[in-house]
């Protein structure tokens, strides 16, 4: 029941962005293949995301950054309807935890955006990212830039924001929808990925210790 629950929950149509797939065949393909059996196995999630043996960090960090991106993306996507510019017109983690949006383009310096208008500028930026071949390579043999962890920290910090926003500002909605464990689960899966490789630096996990 709780799947068919979720699954009227998280209706594919919801996505905020189309879901960014894997191509069959590949190496990431199968890589985010045992991630994903691992995860349904019922292991502790805490051992689900260490590094499976003789395989690349790179490419098992690429994998859990374009499934975080898909997965928070839908979590958004169904949360979108409740924050609005009315209900959230600061992109924030309660009263002491503001983000301003900045990138390469339009927003040159730290610019105060709503919520609804941060989330739409965040997910545009890492599908941008995800989907170029000079820092997701997906040809075999093609190597992954020098900065490219500094990259997906950058992705991975902006994404811990989005579960700060919903669970401080939406959690009721959550609730309400009874998507409290998928949700959960998901937070779990994503901090005990950023944990095991020191992904996001500990200070922007501050808004949601006390959970």
């Amino acid at each position: 029941t709780m799947a068919l629950c979720l699954k009227q929950v998280f209706n594919k149509d919801k996505t905020f962005r189309p879901r960014k797939k894997f191509e069959p065949g590949t190496q990431r393909f199968e890589l985010y293949k045992k991630a994903q059996a691992s995860l349904k196995s019922g292991l502790d999630l805490k051992a689900v995301v260490q590094l499976p043996p003789g395989e690349s960090i790179n490419d098992w960090i690429a994998v859990h950054v374009v499934d975080f991106f898909n997965r928070i993306n839908l979590i958004y996507g169904t949360m979108s309807e409740y924050c609005t510019e009315r209900s959230c017109p600061i992109m924030s983690g309660g009263l002491k935890y503001e983000y301003r949006w900045q990138d390469d383009s339009k927003y040159k310096k730290p610019t105060k955006l709503s919520a609804p208008q941060y989330m739409c500028m965040l997910m545009d930026w890492i599908e941008t990212l995800i989907n170029n071949e000079d820092i997701f390579p997906t040809r075999i043999g093609v190597p992954f830039p020098k900065q490219f962890q500094q990259v997906c920290t950058k992705i991975l910090t902006r994404l811990f924001r989005v579960f700060v926003h919903v669970y401080i500002h939406h959690f009721d909605s959550i609730i309400n929808m009874g998507a409290e464990a998928h949700v959960n689960t998901c937070y779990k899966h994503f901090y005990y990925f950023i944990r095991e490789f020191s992904l996001i630096d500990h200070r922007e996990l501050e808004p949601l210790v006390r959970m």
